[in-house]
């Protein structure tokens, strides 16, 4: 067995785990923990009867891990070393060593939290921070510290900045393994490249297939792009002995143990596109040059629209490095990294853990299944974040898995137990209660499959039925066999689990409304312009021209947060019929007694909401009075006081009382615009029973309504105060004008004011009027506030200027003594 640098700190790490219960270990790629360290402790006394697992992040590093381990042993896997991985379990009762998935050991410890026959966990490649990663340690700690004082902890990483994690487990000891195998070479690009990325890594594979010797390994951030690769080099390069394999999770077994062997003939060479999923844990044979274009692409969830998207972003230094380091694994290599070294030096230092990112649904359900409410009672190296949580918990209620204090109900038991997103576990449990379990596993197969259609079939198409025909053997021509079959495997697996054992027929009409237990907030309905509205109030649209594009329901299991609407990429439709039969129970009634501006009057409607959803609207025949009665105030307010019937003795009394207010700020009534409609409920309300519209408004008697507002004495007092009207000439009555409160004004004909010595005043006297003085046609002359002085001086020029326009008329020489008249000439 040839020698890898962690043998040197293999003593340090048994001593170590002998007196602790808790291990930081810390290796760069190709050192050999991952496959060295279980096996050195496998024969230690404290593990003495007890078997150890191991957490890898993925399923094929699991499965290779484990052959690798057995191969040293030179047995086959599943005697001392065997794994757990879903669709596939290896071990037997001899195992000793179980290498599982993060997803796997959350359903280990659930169903038996003190890991009974578990002597050490073993957190493998922890800095990759997975959800699943983060969780397992929290349940771990836990269970180690209330219930298994002997169980050990060590978590292994190979950039992980070690004492965070020592820290939270206890200032729990490091070791530290110096050294990488072989050197590496690392080449940047000399400027910025523009081309796109799949462009980018053509050329470069080109390259390198011409200069360097070796199998590459290329690092691209999806499937797409790897098939698009794919496909430019197999057109630019004819030769036999050049392997193109891709590598990314949902390929098949045999597709992915195909790009991990070693060539058969000499001379030979491969190509391997490959995802994250190669950055860790896996030797690929062969390999001496990686090319690594810098991308990486993880779910990423908006609590602000409930939905996770695919976010395509820069790799970080951490990931970097992990990429590099698969081209020392067997010997001197060669990474090529498609940006510059200026870019180099503004990468992230490590991936931002998906705890701060992901749709934390699934999280807070295994939470509640250990019994915990709130996540602050775990130990986390990032805490989740509480904006997720609560979205988790929202939706979860919803589901029916969690109660009204967030405790977990019989209903989210069942759902936890699937091991799958709780949407689509509640899906079919609801769907298995109707009889349409299978319809409902293969259903969740696709969602969470890989597309099954093939890019020149009917991929386009966003219907999910027909993804559910292609699987009953219909559109052959359309079908990516591989992804059908394991589909096919998927489904079954999740029927298995969920306890069906006899196929029901199949009806396709009801996918919708499958879908629609699943996605409850994304049950779409229609809008006039095609557009969609969602349950949960975020817009949506159909991608391109679909054949159920005029339904009026539908459901998107998958659409992208591209904006104002999201994208829908996979849907079905739902009858109205199905939603009230089955979802009634959280549609909200609602008795809608509002102002109309067009009417001009209260409408009274019944509406139903499922969430942002108008799902029905019918009048309400006998609202509420007191409601009737809001909306109508609110409509006075919303159009203003010129809604209501100001007569003009009602406009002249407001403004007397205007006037007092004025004078008499504390005793009579604000009649401001302002004042009369912020108090509409005091003074105006009570006469506004059994009325409903404009028009009834006119009925109203605002002086009555304005003078019950004062008290018996206030309205004598007005009388007296602010008289409508003064007495000139002979008893004749002259309105008095109040437009402005603080300057009353009284427009009358001078002749009507002969001999008259004193400025008519009113107020008890102390508010003199302003005089406008009229001409015998009406017109303004003169305005004074002192009727004796205007006589006295200025009334000389005016007579002289208004005798020559009126010379019939009476122009006294001595308007002191003269009489007053409102005609041609005073009556002797």
């Amino acid at each position: 067995m040839k020698t890898l640098p962690i043998d040197d700190v293999l003593e340090e790490i048994k001593t170590t785990l002998q007196l602790q219960s808790r291990l930081v270990l810390v290796a760069p790629p190709g050192a050999g923990k991952t496959t060295r360290v279980p096996l050195a402790l496998l024969n230690e006394p404290w593990l003495s009867g007890k078997r150890m697992i191991m957490l890898e992040p993925r399923r094929l590093a699991a499965r290779r891990t484990a052959s690798y381990m057995a191969s040293l042993l030179k047995e086959p896997v599943g005697h001392n070393v065997g794994y757990r991985v879903k669709f596939d379990t290896k071990v037997g009762p001899a195992t000793r060593i179980e290498v599982i998935t993060e997803g796997v050991f959350l359903r280990m410890i659930q169903q038996d939290p003190a890991l009974t026959g578990v002597g050490l966990v073993i957190f493998d490649e922890f800095h990759e921070r997975s959800l699943d990663a983060d969780l397992g340690l929290a349940l771990c700690y836990e269970s180690q510290s209330i219930l298994r004082a002997d169980l050990h902890m060590l978590v292994m990483s190979a950039t992980l900045a070690a004492q965070p994690i020592a820290d939270l487990l206890g200032h729990a000891p490091v070791i530290v393994s110096e050294g990488q195998l072989f050197p590496v070479e690392t080449r940047y690009l000399e400027r910025r490249a523009s081309e796109r990325v799949e462009d980018l890594v053509t050329l470069a594979v080109k390259k390198t297939l011409q200069h360097d010797k070796g199998d590459v390994l290329v690092f691209l951030p999806g499937a797409g792009e790897i098939h698009r690769v794919k496909r430019a080099l197999e057109a630019f390069e004819r030769d036999n002995s050049l392997h193109i394999l891709p590598l990314y999770g949902n390929l098949s077994q045999q597709e992915q143990d195909r790009a991990l062997a070693p060539t058969k003939q000499q001379g030979e060479r491969k190509v391997i596109l490959a995802t994250s999923i190669a950055e860790t844990s896996l030797t690929v044979e062969g390999v001496h040059v990686v090319i690594d274009c810098g991308l990486m692409r993880q779910p990423r969830f908006s609590p602000r629209t409930g939905m996770s998207h695919l976010d395509t972003f820069r790799v970080s230094r951490a990931s970097a490095d992990q990429r590099r380091g698969r081209a020392g694994r067997l010997g001197p290599g060669i990474c090529y990294r498609l940006w510059t070294k200026q870019d180099d030096s503004h990468l992230l230092r490590e991936t931002v853990p998906e705890i701060l990112v992901a749709d934390l649904t699934g999280l807070v359900l295994e939470l509640a299944l250990w019994g915990v409410k709130d996540s602050a009672e775990l130990v986390w190296l990032n805490p989740p974040p509480a904006a997720a949580i609560q979205q988790a918990q929202k939706l979860l209620t919803e589901l029916g898995a969690l109660d009204v204090s967030n405790g977990i109900t019989p209903h989210g038991k069942q759902m936890a137990a699937a091991g799958i997103h709780p949407r689509l576990a509640h899906m079919i449990v609801k769907a298995r209660e109707l009889g349409w379990g299978f319809l409902a596993c293969k259903l969740a197969a696709v969602l969470l499959g890989r597309e099954l259609f093939t890019a020149n079939g009917a991929g386009s198409d966003v219907d999910l039925r027909w993804r559910i025909e292609a699987l009953q053997g219909r559109h052959p021509q359309a079908v990516n066999i591989i992804v059908c079959q394991q589909i096919k495997q998927e489904a079954a697996l999740l029927e298995q689990k969920f306890g069906l054992a006899k196929e029901e027929q199949f009806d396709l009409s009801v996918c919708g409304l499958l879908l629609a237990f699943a996605y409850p907030d994304r049950i779409a309905k229609r809008r006039s312009d095609g557009r969609y509205l969602l349950q949960n109030g975020r817009g949506a649209r159909l991608r391109g021209d679909q054949l159920f594009g005029r339904e009026s329901y539908i459901v998107a299991a998958e659409l992208a947060d591209t904006g104002v609407d999201s994208l829908i990429y996979l849907a079905a439709p739902v009858s109205e019929a199905e939603l009230f039969q089955y979802f009634s129970d959280q549609m909200i009634k609602e008795e809608l007694v509002e102002w109309d501006e067009v009417s001009q009057s209260v409408q009274a409607r019944t509406l139903e909401w499922f969430g942002a959803l108008l799902m029905k609207e019918r009048p309400l025949l006998h609202p509420a009075a007191e409601r009737v009665l809001e909306a109508l105030l609110k409509g006075i307010r919303q159009i203003g006081l010129s809604i209501l019937p100001w007569t003009k003795g009602a406009q002249q009394l407001r403004l007397r009382l205007a006037f007092m207010h004025a004078y008499a700020l504390k005793d009579w009534p604000d009649m401001s615009d302002e004042n009369l409609l912020l108090s509409l409920e005091e003074w105006l309300a009570p006469y506004l029973m059994d009325l409903s519209r404009r028009s009834d408004l006119q009925r109203l008697n605002l002086v009555d309504i304005l003078m019950a507002r004062l008290t018996w004495q206030q309205q004598k007092e007005l009388n007296v105060c602010a008289p409508t009207h003064m007495i000139v000439s002979r008893g004749q009555k002259i309105p008095i004008d109040y437009s402005n409160p603080r300057v009353p004004r009284l427009s009358v004909r001078l002749q009507q004011l002969f001999g008259q010595l004193e400025t008519p005043k009113i107020m008890r006297g102390k508010v003199a009027l302003t005089i406008e003085l009229l001409s015998p046609a009406g017109r303004p002359v003169q305005i004074t506030q002192d009727l004796l002085n205007f006589w006295q001086t200025t009334y000389f020029a005016v007579k002289k200027d208004l005798m020559g326009r009126y010379p019939k008329h009476y122009w006294p020489e001595d308007p002191l003594t003269a009489l007053p008249t409102h005609r041609v000439r005073p009556k002797t």
